[in-house]
């Protein structure tokens, strides 16, 4: 299939084998490390972790084998759907699964104790802590956003499969560090004090707010590609373009602010309250 611009909706797009085999590997292999664990540990695995390992799984299928991984060439609002199911749905949700505690159980011992001591080594704990700190998780969030929104760099992912698919690695990895320090990945690990993380998650906003008015006001298509793009749904393409803005808008607000609330409500609940007066 040819990454130029469709000239309407993908009469031959076919499901990908190699992206669904993996997935649905992955999600086989969760499940079975993780009953073991829960087998182990009952009281330490109760929960809907499966469950959110299993959708964000789905989620990821979504943008990267259903239709909607060829409509993006179609609509900028379709591209825009799939990088906000990324970011916002697809990492938060896998995250939420701990894959990092149940998946090595299913590795043979002595490759399960190799990747132990590596992953207990200083070195490679020293580089974690650098990259997961709250300060380098949201610039990656934020600078993924707004350079692939380059004209130039968002035209290179439309042109060629190989920078389609370091665009799509690239905001979930992205969504993956983003929400890192605000999901609690398994015991533990560190995630960011209760009473930072709703500021974390409202700076975030700012810059896809400003991003997405762009999108919105400018008055003239921004991406060659889209501005040639068959007309769909009865959008023009700066329709497109503005419905692509607003979509932003309305959904990183939702993603980033409601979260925060939560956060928010549960840290002034009294049981909160008392958590926080406990010591670690």
């Amino acid at each position: 299939m040819s990454c130029e611009p469709h000239q309407g909706l993908p009469a031959s797009w076919s499901i990908p084998i190699a992206a669904t085999v993996a997935v649905v590997a992955a999600m086989l292999l969760y499940l079975r490390d993780w009953r073991r664990l829960r087998r182990d540990f009952p009281e330490a695995t109760s929960g809907s972790r499966p469950a959110a390992f299993v959708a964000g799984m789905v989620v990821l299928w979504a943008v990267i084998g259903s239709p909607l991984s060829a409509l993006d060439h179609v609509l900028l609002t379709f591209h825009m759907v799939q990088h906000l199911l990324l970011m916002t749905v697809a990492a938060p949700l896998i995250l939420l699964g701990t894959p990092a505690i149940a998946l090595p159980r299913g590795l043979p011992h002595p490759v399960r104790g190799a990747l132990g001591r590596f992953l207990r080594s200083f070195a490679f704990r020293r580089i974690v802590r650098q990259v997961t700190h709250p300060a380098a998780c949201w610039l990656a969030g934020t600078a993924v956003v707004l350079v692939w929104h380059v004209p130039e760099i968002f035209e290179l992912g439309m042109r060629s499969h190989f920078w389609h698919a370091i665009q799509h690695a690239t905001f979930f990895a992205a969504g993956l560090l983003f929400w890192w320090p605000v999901i609690e990945t398994g015991p533990g690990s560190t995630t960011l004090p209760r009473s930072f993380a709703p500021l974390y998650l409202f700076l975030a906003t700012l810059p896809c707010d400003a991003l997405s008015a762009f999108l919105a006001f400018c008055g003239r298509v921004v991406y060659p590609s889209h501005r040639s793009a068959h007309p769909l749904f009865g959008l023009s393409a700066l329709q497109d373009q503005e419905c692509a803005g607003a979509l932003m808008w309305f959904w990183v607000t939702i993603a980033y602010l409601l979260p925060a609330i939560v956060i928010t409500l549960r840290a002034l609940s009294p049981s909160g309250r008392e958590s926080a007066a406990s010591p670690r």
